[in-house]
């Protein structure tokens, strides 16, 4: 009997044919990955292997042996990313869980919601502006390059919405 590896041979040539190495390779390295893997996961990983293959063709080796150990190093180093990427995932979703358990004080309702709503009657920009400074920390010049804007608009602009909130909030 013989497999899919022997039915489908490396090429003589002393180029080496990726294509047939890749029909040839492709299902028992989808099988690496689900043995490891969420089946989804595995078809990504796949996925990914392929593209450094592709990608550095030029580095197969032309002995079959060779070629395959080389193929299932690119795939556990591929597995490997794949599984530090989970942890880091895993690891921030945690410290954020942490973090919205910390009981912080709750603002009052009518003044946030009255907050909230004159924000909302601003121009577009303005609101962009208010939000980043605020509400996403950033300085005066880091929302200029965010925004793609001068530092002096976007001072100034931040000064009048600044001064309209002030009114409308006495």
């Amino acid at each position: 009997m013989t497999t899919v590896a022997e039915s489908i041979p490396l090429s003589s040539s002393s180029a080496f044919d990726v294509t047939a190495f890749v029909e040839r390779e492709a299902p028992a390295v989808l099988d690496y990955f689900g043995r490891r893997v969420a089946h989804a996961d595995a078809a990504d990983l796949l996925g990914e292997t392929l593209v450094v293959v592709w990608r550095k063709a030029g580095s197969i080796p032309t002995d079959e042996t060779r070629a395959r150990m080389w193929l299932y190093g690119v795939a556990r180093r591929v597995l490997s990313g794949h599984r530090r990427s989970a942890s880091r995932r895993t690891a921030l979703a945690e410290r954020l869980r942490l973090e919205l358990e910390i009981d912080r004080p709750e603002p009052d309702d009518a003044l946030r919601d009255a907050v909230r709503g004159h924000i909302a009657a601003l121009p577009e920009l303005d609101r962009e502006i208010i939000g980043l400074v605020y509400w996403e920390g950033f300085t005066l010049v880091e929302v200029a390059g965010i925004l793609g804007m001068r530092a002096a608009t976007v001072r100034s602009r931040h000064a009048r919405a600044r001064e309209k909130l002030r009114a409308a909030l006495e």
